[in-house]
C-alpha cells in the first residue's frame, strides 16, 4: 500500500511536469514579437552592424566634446556640442535598431524552443495519463476480481522498475522547461533596452533643441542674403527637369564660385556674417580625392548603388531605412546648395563640398540647415518622417554618381 502511494505520488507529480505550459505569446513582457520576412542571418547581420554603429557614434560625441571644450568662441563651441549631441542622438537609434534586432532573435529561439517543448511534452502526457489510470485502481476492487491481486501486485512491481527510466526521460524535459525560462529573461532584459534607448533618444532631441537655438543666437543666424540665396536654389530647382539635372545645375553653380573665389581682388561676401574669414572645409582643399565621408544616418541598407528600388528605377546610391524622426547629419563638410521640398522626393539636401564633389539626401520630412550655410561633417541637417521612412543617398563627382559603400565601410 505504502509502495502505491510513493508511485501514485510519482505520477502525479508527473502529470503536473508535462502539464506546464510556455506563457502566452501575446505577453509582450516576455513573448517578443520578431520581425516578419527576414531570415536568423539577416537578424544576426543588422545586430552587429547595430553595434559596430553605435560604438562609431559613441567615439564620435566623445571627440567632438572634446572639440567643443577647446572651441574658443560660444558660436563655434555651439556649433560643436550640436554635432556632439547629434551623434549621441544617433548612438541611441543604433542602440534602438540593435535591440530590435536582438528581439527579433530572440522571438525566433522563443518560437524553436515552444516547438521543441510541445514535442517533448505530448509523449510524457500520454504516458502519465495511462499510468495515473492504473495507479489509481481501487484495492478494494482488486481484492474482488480473480487474479486481480496476483496482476495488481506485478503491476506495481513494473512500476516500480519504469518509474527511474519514466524520470530519465523527462530530466529532458526540465532542461527545456529550463532554457524556456532562461529565454524568458532575456526577452524582458532586451524589451528593458529597448525602452532605455528610446527613453535616451528622447532625451538627447530634447537637448539638441535646445542648443540649436543657442547655435542660433550665438551665429546671429540673420544673414541680409539668406533670402536671395534661398530664391536662387528655388529658382533652379522650377527650371530643372528633375533631380538630376537640378544637380547639373547647382554644381555648375558651385564650380563658377569656386573660380569667382579664387581670383585675385575682393574676397565674396561670406554666406554668414559669423563665418568671415573662415577657410573652406579641410576636407574638401585637401585634395581632390574624395572626401572622409560617413552615413548621414542610422538605419539599415535596402538599396544598393545599381540596384533596382520599389519604384522600379535603378539606384545611384544608397537607401536606408530608419527609424522614425531619425537624426540626419551632413556626411562630409561643405556647403548646403539646395534645402527644402522637391517633386515627391519629400525635403531634399544638396551639398555642395567642393572640387566637383556633390551630395543629396532625399526623403527627409524637416530640413534645419539653410541654403548658403557651411556645414561641417557630423552636423544636424534635418529629421526623417514617421512610419517606415527611407532615406537615399547619393554621392556625385562632376555630374557622375559615385560608389559610397567603400568610403563607409559598408564593403
Amino acid at each position: 500500500m505504502k509502495r502505491g502511494t510513493i508511485i501514485t505520488g510519482g505520477l502525479l507529480a508527473l502529470v503536473a511536469l508535462a502539464a506546464t505550459r510556455l506563457p502566452a505569446a501575446d505577453d509582450a513582457a516576455i513573448i517578443l514579437p520578431g520581425t516578419a520576412g527576414t531570415t536568423l542571418a539577416q537578424e544576426q547581420a543588422a545586430l552587429k552592424a547595430a553595434r559596430r554603429q553605435s560604438d562609431e557614434a559613441r567615439d564620435r560625441s566623445a571627440r567632438l566634446e572634446q572639440q567643443a571644450s577647446a572651441a574658443r568662441d560660444d558660436a563655434e563651441q555651439a556649433r560643436r556640442r550640436a554635432a556632439a549631441t547629434a551623434a549621441r542622438i544617433q548612438q541611441a537609434e543604433a542602440d534602438i535598431q540593435a535591440a530590435q534586432a536582438r528581439i527579433a532573435i530572440i522571438a525566433r529561439m522563443q518560437r524553436t524552443q515552444a516547438a521543441r517543448l510541445a514535442a517533448r511534452q505530448e509523449p510524457v502526457v500520454r504516458l502519465t495519463a495511462a499510468l495515473q489510470m492504473m495507479a489509481r485502481r481501487p484495492l478494494a476492487l482488486a481484492l474482488v476480481q480473480p487474479g486481480s491481486v496476483t496482476d495488481a501486485v506485478h503491476m506495481r512491481a513494473v512500476l516500480g522498475q519504469i518509474l527511474p527510466v519514466i524520470q530519465q526521460r523527462t530530466a529532458g524535459l526540465r532542461a527545456e522547461l529550463a532554457r524556456s525560462r532562461a529565454l524568458r529573461a532575456t526577452a524582458q532584459q532586451a524589451a528593458g533596452a529597448l525602452t532605455q534607448a528610446q527613453a535616451d533618444r528622447r532625451e538627447r532631441q530634447a537637448a539638441l533643441a535646445t542648443l540649436e537655438t543657442q547655435k542660433r543666437v550665438a551665429a546671429r543666424d540673420y544673414r541680409a542674403n539668406a533670402g536671395l540665396e534661398s530664391e536662387r536654389a528655388l529658382a533652379l530647382g522650377e527650371r530643372a527637369r528633375d533631380i538630376v539635372d537640378l544637380m547639373d545645375r547647382l554644381e555648375d553653380a558651385g564650380t563658377l564660385r569656386e573660380r569667382l573665389a579664387a581670383l585675385p581682388g575682393p574676397l565674396l561676401r561670406p554666406a554668414r556674417p559669423d563665418q568671415t574669414g573662415e577657410p573652406a572645409p579641410e576636407a574638401v582643399r585637401s585634395s581632390s580625392g574624395p572626401p572622409p565621408y560617413r552615413l548621414p544616418v542610422i538605419g539599415q541598407l535596402v538599396t544598393g548603388m545599381g540596384e533596382v528600388n520599389e519604384g522600379g528605377v535603378r539606384s545611384r546610391g544608397l537607401s536606408l531605412v530608419t527609424q522614425p524622426g531619425a537624426q540626419t547629419v551632413a556626411p562630409t563638410a561643405g556647403r548646403i546648395a539646395f534645402s527644402g521640398p522637391y517633386r515627391g522626393y519629400g525635403q531634399i539636401l544638396i551639398i555642395d563640398h567642393g572640387q566637383g564633389w556633390t551630395t543629396l539626401i532625399t526623403g527627409l520630412h524637416r530640413v534645419t540647415a539653410q541654403v548658403g550655410d557651411t556645414v561641417r561633417q557630423g552636423e544636424p541637417v534635418g529629421i526623417t518622417g514617421q512610419g517606415r521612412p527611407t532615406v537615399t543617398i547619393e554621392l556625385r563627382r562632376n555630374g557622375r554618381p559615385v560608389d559610397i559603400v567603400p568610403l563607409v565601410g559598408l564593403g
